[in-house]
């Protein structure tokens, strides 16, 4: 798997050269001329914010792609190229983001346009001759066309069953692996922009898969793509970090999910419009799921709550676990939905699987954890994934301390141990129930998938869900 290489010594030499030829330029007692734009620091980061949710290797609208310099001078299907250097009029890229009198722009196509000093910035640089200053070390040739390579096993974040059982899909670097259920072989790899994947969820009518991830420090993205077709229907991004813990709406029209900017966010599916927003959380949303008929949708956090919004209103309306403090002895990582009523497993850093009411039906007293139904045996370490079965009388549940993973399965209903199974190669940090009820899939940091009887605990199979060399791997290993 490509690494990602430190880009900080690269960025702070642009800054420092940046600085140096502004310095050359101005004479004693003179103001100093404005520095040249920068295409990497000044320039791209407009284009990613506003561009590549549409003009991307796996979505090339136009057959315009602007994820690198080339690629955006290139231009699209016009055969003309992207800008002229030197000449902001003749430049496509200008005159697409620009207002006709009182036509306004073309693209962003379905969104705002981008703000004056933006269009301003864009064509000083391609008047200042469109330099490309774009550090060696960032560019990549990852898309559908040229898959990634991988030398070493992925960490792996997500593991989803496809409702009618013949999918597992499986989080990779800057894609998701649809495999066969029974680790036969790989049937699809979509691969998207985002680097690094952190869910990926089928939809109710198992058509269409949400993804959430993103570049750290960078962006985020959800993607929705066509299962069937392979097809990237939707791209949106959003903030400047990864984002995580993808949810559907009961009726597949919403997906929901949560980001490192302490927000919760949902979109519509067919669209990407941006249709809930809540802000109540202060510190990483790492889940999200919607009630049964999806007028709520429920949020965990690192600061420990598990919130309960109303989608239509976008209103805060309760935190689900108690507020006083102490209560939780950690950060909230994962949450599931029972199948047939609103009733919510949950887990986090204290290693305890618990089920909670999402309604309240009591006033709230200070220091009561009302809505609590159910607390299990407290397992190694922290929880990362916690998953009901298909019909709600088991729960799943995944944890990791000091290098090592242990999985449980219970009855539902009386918290019974009904098998554990533990692995030495690393934290567990995804577990899925297939819909049938006979086999558990679990994965996490050697980047192998293991199958799993949840009656007995045997293990069925083990295997490697990206191409890789044998020898690769097995030298890993060791």
């Amino acid at each position: 798997m490509r690494l990602l290489r430190p880009i900080v010594p690269a960025f702070v030499a642009l800054v420092i050269a940046g600085s140096s030829a502004v310095a050359e330029d101005a004479k004693p007692g003179e103001a100093k001329p404005a520095a040249k734009v920068s295409f990497y620091r000044d320039v791209r980061p407009i284009i990613q914010d506003r561009c590549q949710g549409c003009h991307q290797p796996a979505k090339a609208q136009g057959g315009l792609v602007m994820t690198g310099y080339a690629a955006i001078k290139k231009g699209g299907e016009s055969e003309s190229p992207g800008f002229v250097p030197g000449d902001p009029d003749t430049s496509e890229v200008v005159s697409q983001i620009t207002a006709v009198g009182d036509q306004p722009p073309a693209m962003p196509k379905g969104g705002p346009p981008l703000k004056p000093d933006q269009i301003e910035l864009l064509r000083r640089w391609v008047a200042e001759g469109a330099a490309d200053d774009t550090p060696e070390i960032t560019e990549t040739a990852v898309d559908m066309a040229h898959p990634p390579v991988y030398t070493l096993p992925p960490v792996l974040t997500s593991l989803d069953y496809s409702p009618d059982g013949s999918l597992l899909a499986v989080s990779g670097y800057h894609e998701v692996l649809l495999h066969q259920v029974d680790g036969s072989g790989v049937v699809a790899r979509l691969v998207g922009l985002s680097e690094r994947i952190e869910s990926a969820r089928f939809s109710p009518d198992g058509k269409r898969l949400a993804v959430t991830g993103g570049s750290p420090g960078r962006f985020g993205e959800v993607q929705i793509w066509d299962v069937a077709a392979r097809e990237l229907k939707q791209s949106v991004l959003v903030t400047y970090d990864t984002v995580y813990g993808a949810s559907w709406s009961t009726d597949g029209t919403k997906v929901a999910f949560g980001c490192a900017d302490n927000t919760c966010r949902a979109i519509d599916a067919g669209t990407g419009k941006q249709v809930f927003f809540q802000g109540a959380h202060n510190d990483w949303v790492l889940d999200t799921v919607f009630s049964v008929d999806s007028s709520h949708l429920v949020s965990v956090s690192r600061d420990r709550s598990m919130k309960l919004n109303e989608v239509a209103t976008e209103r805060f309306v309760d935190n689900v676990t108690s507020i006083t403090p102490g209560a939780l002895k950690g950060g909230l990582i994962s949450v599931d939905r029972h199948p047939k009523k609103d009733e919510l497993l949950v887990g986090g850093a204290d290693g305890t699987p618990k089920i909670y009411q999402m309604h309240r039906t009591k006033a709230r007293v200070i220091g009561d954890d009302f809505n609590l139904i159910r607390a299990f045996d407290a397992m190694p370490g922290r929880l990362f994934s916690v998953r009901y079965n298909a019909d709600g009388s088991r729960i799943l549940a995944g944890s990791s301390s000091d290098g090592q993973g242990e999985v449980r399965v219970y009855q539902e209903a009386d918290a019974k141990l009904v098998s554990r199974f533990a692995s030495e190669n690393g934290a567990i940090y995804a577990v899925a129930y297939r819909p049938d009820g006979k086999q558990v899939a679990t994965a996490g940091f050697d980047g192998m998938v293991r199958l799993w009887d949840p009656e007995t605990g045997k293990l069925v199979k083990e295997f490697l869900p990206v191409p890789a060399e044998p020898a690769s791997v097995a030298q890993a290993a060791k």
